[in-house]
């Protein structure tokens, strides 16, 4: 098996495993994907990469290279972007609970919007925008009351959703004054997000007119970002939408909707994470012991939930390969199972594969988001290795952590 023609086994023995591995064509093309696909010459547009699905320095300078924008959660994750220079004016700041010194430090870096999620967060910025004498741009989160059909823990836009602001509701009215009544908020528009994992269009064009109606209490153009959330193919039960029809489809119903309306509009985002970076992605690991119990066959692999958390938080489902074996005929039926104290420490259940051996090598596909960035160090298990694989060429993105690292910070 070769993943951007290098051997899938080369990359274990220079490595080891569990190793998470990314086919740096594929991340272009789905980013070049939505670049070209989202535009529009009725408004601006505004494609960002949503890095919670995976930060790291290469993948923003990566994402940065391509022109895309960022979208960014935390101080920890601001601090990764502005590491490689990435053009501040093109970072978005969100999150429910801003801490005063993550605010303070994306004013003082001047980034360029920051995602304001609730009433006393746009006071706490008024506060420090006063102090330090300068002007914040920002947009408001919506809460839309558009619910997505998806897991109920990724689910953001129910009504008693801890995201987001309701239409009809008091603080939204004290924000509209609290916004007159200061010389340092500079309101640019509205941002909303339904829900992750997406496959169903109308969810997101019904959030789209749902913001658009929004916009007809303004008298000046408003900017209007849509989030993220579509959906990838995990397994063959899913059936995603490709990014040029999502694209498309956004674009002209907002088109519309301006037309219908006599409305501007100066531009609309979207924050697409997952659907750039999942299906580039994979982990490697070796099967170790392998056990058979009355109603069961499992193979042990080297990692588990510790770099894969999805399948215990989400009961997300994947798919997998042994390599090497991938065309011999699958006559097991397996439970994949992690090397973590847990008995939910299960990566698959119920995968069809060949009759393995000790050391043979498990690769998951779609693992590209949410793996290292939900990584953790539980029962002391040390970080993997995220590599880079490209035309034939690999190269390390992050190394894997020692057992010094594991400890450096513990006195």
């Amino acid at each position: 098996m070769k993943i951007s023609n290098v051997s899938v086994k080369a990359l274990k023995e220079k490595y080891g495993t569990p190793l998470y591995i990314y086919d740096v064509n594929h991340l272009k093309k789905n980013m070049e994907g939505y670049l070209k696909n989202f535009k529009s010459l009725e408004f601006k547009t505004e494609v960002l990469y949503a890095s919670k699905a995976f930060s790291c320095k290469e993948i923003l300078r990566i994402a940065k290279n391509e022109g895309m924008s960022l979208d960014v959660v935390s101080k920890g994750e601001l601090y990764t972007a502005l590491s490689i220079d990435f053009p501040k004016d093109r970072i978005y700041f969100h999150g429910n609970n801003k801490t005063v010194d993550e605010l303070s430090y994306a004013i003082d870096n001047n980034i360029g919007m920051i995602v304001v999620d609730n009433l006393m967060e746009l006071y706490e910025i008024e506060e420090i925008a006063k102090e330090k004498e300068k002007k914040v741009n920002f947009l408001i989160r919506m809460n839309v009351g558009v619910e997505a059909h998806t897991h109920k823990f990724i689910v953001t836009s129910h009504v008693d959703s801890k995201f987001g602001v309701l239409y009809d509701s008091c603080d939204y009215k004290e924000m509209m004054e609290v916004i007159k009544n200061s010389s340092y908020l500079n309101f640019k528009g509205f941002h909303s997000h339904i829900g992750s994992q997406i496959f169903d269009l109308d969810a997101f064009k019904a959030a789209l007119e749902k913001l658009l109606n929004i916009v007809k209490d303004f008298d000046f153009p408003l900017v209007l970002n849509l989030g993220g959330g579509f959906g990838v193919h995990y397994t063959n039960d899913d059936k995603p939408i490709p990014f040029d029809i999502v694209s498309r489809t956004l674009i002209e119903t907002a088109e519309a909707a301006l037309k219908k309306n006599n409305i501007k509009l100066e531009k609309l985002c979207i924050e697409p994470g997952r659907s750039i970076v999942a299906e580039a992605g994979y982990t490697l690991y070796t099967i170790g012991y392998m056990k058979k119990t009355p109603n069961k066959q499992y193979y042990f692999i080297d990692g588990g939930m510790t770099d894969n958390i999805r399948p215990a938080l989400y009961q997300a489902k994947y798919d997998c390969d042994i390599v090497g074996k991938e065309n011999q005929e699958k006559t097991e039926v397996v439970t994949i199972a992690g090397k973590c104290c847990e008995s939910g420490d299960l990566i698959i259940e119920g995968a069809h594969l060949p009759k393995a051996e000790k050391g043979d090598l498990l690769i998951t596909y779609t693992t590209g988001a949410y793996g290292y960035s939900m990584s953790s160090n539980y029962n002391k298990a040390l970080t993997p290795a995220v590599v880079f694989v490209e035309d034939g060429k690999d190269y390390l993105a992050i190394r894997r952590q020692t057992l010094d690292e594991l400890i450096e910070r513990e006195v």
